[in-house]
């Protein structure tokens, strides 16, 4: 077979001829108003890209992984149904789990035996901060060569609740313990950083980017005062449904990681588990969300996830089910085994749009990360409530274009079918919960887009 490039006989075309031979063809028409649109981020997002756009800010993401793990989510409100649970999900083709255990009374021994941990990659969400609790977890672990990530993020329990487990002092003091008695067993990942939070509140990307590096700078500072290095964070993110901006978002995520880590001279992994953002999903027409977390789980893939924990159609409204889960296990396992979405890392290398868009956020992201720190940090903004303003600003600016039909979520928006009933198929209450307690500080609330639209739809019925 000949070695001759076949694209050699063709001239290249820079892209200022490009953009006139398009102005040619919009015949009179402005050309930034009618091509460009400007994105939530202030982004000006443009008809094509070139070379041109590129040059010198390719995106070399080293770390990004091989192999990406199709994830069970579930909550341990029975240890040995659970572990039942795991065990079945893990013959279906789940590859890893996310557990999320609500209390001490939860026996790690019933939850996690049988389950092959040299195998199993497995994600602990805890809804309590125990230094006994997760001691004797770390024990149960001993010495197997396994990954866990018991995502002890006690700065992201404030923003979500508005308290602390305990105090500030004694939270940290767990975290604390908690690493030094795992010291001995690397494949224990300590600390986590949920940005899930953020963009199911309404945040920007770019502000999610900002908030996880801000909210990852409290620990490594914490543990830079100790004189002790952090091996991993795992980063929780959910990927919304503008395809290649979340793509570009996760790439964005590990060099800004690997920048900030550069900082403090350590070698740390950034781990990345991606899950579908709850802010658009729907009650009616809920169907709907299948297509949804399946472009969003591509996103998530694309873009250099870990894990890939996907969210059922039916969650929103429905307690755990089999059939939701299957559905949303065999969307991941489409994407792997019959989509071949395992067999490349880092398939976006070299997109011109991507990689445009990946500086650009990373830009951005960083600008604000400096922002917050020179402000004396993300604690600080979050006990004076700035970041909770600005979180607040980003979700009305989207709740208007939503409420005037200007971002569109079908069958809820538009093309609604008002034959459509829901209150009597509701198992879990769908809207914003608002607690009377008292807090520290103004928790952030998730808070979906059609929820208000929602009420008033089941209101009528």
């Amino acid at each position: 077979m000949s070695n001759v490039n076949l694209f050699d006989e063709f001239d290249p075309v820079s892209a200022k001829a490009w953009k006139q031979k398009i102005q040619v063809d919009l015949k009179g028409a402005d050309y930034n108003e009618a091509l460009i649109w400007k994105s939530p981020e202030g982004i000006d997002v443009k008809p094509f890209y070139h070379s041109e756009d590129v040059e010198g800010v390719l995106s070399n993401i080293s770390k990004s992984p091989k192999k990406w793990y199709v994830t069970q989510s579930l909550y341990a409100q029975d240890s040995k149904r659970a572990n039942k649970k795991a065990i079945e999900a893990l013959k279906r083709g789940a590859e890893s789990l996310l557990i999320v255990i609500p209390s001490e009374t939860i026996s790690i021994n019933d939850l996690l035996t049988n389950i092959d941990l040299e195998s199993v990659p497995i994600h602990f969400e805890f809804n309590f901060l125990s230094s006994e609790y997760l001691k004797s977890l770390v024990d149960y672990i001993g010495d197997k060569k396994t990954e866990v990530f018991l995502n002890l993020d006690i700065v992201g329990n404030l923003a979500r609740t508005g308290n602390w487990y305990h105090s500030m002092d004694k939270d940290y003091q767990i975290v604390k313990e908690i690493h030094d008695y795992a010291q001995g067993n690397p494949s224990i990942c300590i600390l986590g950083t949920d940005v899930s939070l953020y963009q199911n509140a309404g945040a920007n990307k770019v502000q999610q980017l900002a908030y996880a590096l801000a909210q990852a700078n409290e620990y490594l500072n914490f543990f830079k005062e100790l004189d002790k290095e952090v091996a991993t964070i795992a980063f929780k993110v959910t990927v919304g449904t503008n395809y290649f901006f979340e793509i570009a978002k996760l790439r964005a995520l590990r060099l800004l990681w690997e920048t900030l880590a550069q900082e403090y001279g350590v070698e740390t992994d950034c781990h990345i588990l991606a899950i579908p953002t709850k802010r658009n999903k729907t009650l009616y027409d809920y169907n709907v969300n299948m297509l949804r977390t399946t472009t969003e789980s591509m996103s998530a893939i694309l873009g250099g996830s870990d894990s890939v924990c996907n969210l059922s159609y039916d969650s929103i409204f429905h307690k755990d089910n089999e059939f939701g889960e299957r559905i949303a296990r065999n969307q991941l396992l489409i994407l792997k085994g019959e989509s071949y979405f395992e067999k490349v890392a880092n398939p976006a290398d070299g997109a011109y749009y991507i990689e445009s868009l990946t500086h650009q956020l990373a830009e951005k992201a960083l600008e604000l990360f400096k922002s917050i720190e020179a402000g004396g940090g993300f604690l600080k903004q979050l006990k004076e409530h700035v970041i909770q303003k600005k979180v607040k600003e980003s979700a009305e600016k989207e709740q208007l274009l939503f409420d005037e039909g200007k971002e569109v979520l079908l069958g809820t928006n538009k093309y609604k079918n008002d034959q459509d009933h829901m209150k009597e198929a509701l198992e879990l209450y769908p809207f914003l919960k608002k607690d009377k307690r008292k807090t520290l500080i103004e928790p952030i609330l998730e808070k979906r887009l059609a929820e208000s639209l929602e009420q008033k739809r089941l209101g009528d019925e």
